[in-house]
């Protein structure tokens, strides 16, 4: 059975800074399920920088056919959470 990690509240907010960082909208803006693209007008190659800056803060590997479930932030920390939990 494979172990799981559980994203701390600390974590997730790193990650809503990060993702709001990279897409250049104010955190206050963002909730767990609005969508980057649609609620946001982000563009794909925000989400190609949000994975690899969060490989980078977490240590961790992101496939890139992850990126169709990083639609929002729950996405984001779901995705983040099997890599944490796969290291």
């Amino acid at each position: 059975m494979p172990s799981t990690a559980v994203v701390t509240a600390e974590q997730r907010a790193q990650i809503k800074e990060i993702v709001c960082e990279i897409l250049e909208i104010e955190v206050d803006d963002v909730t767990d399920t609005s969508l980057f693209k649609e609620d946001h007008n982000a563009d794909s190659l925000g989400a190609i920088e949000i994975l690899s800056s969060l490989e980078r803060e977490f240590g961790i590997e992101i496939d890139q056919a992850e990126l169709t479930r990083m639609v929002n932030l729950d996405g984001v920390v779901a995705v983040v959470e099997e890599g944490l939990a796969a290291k």
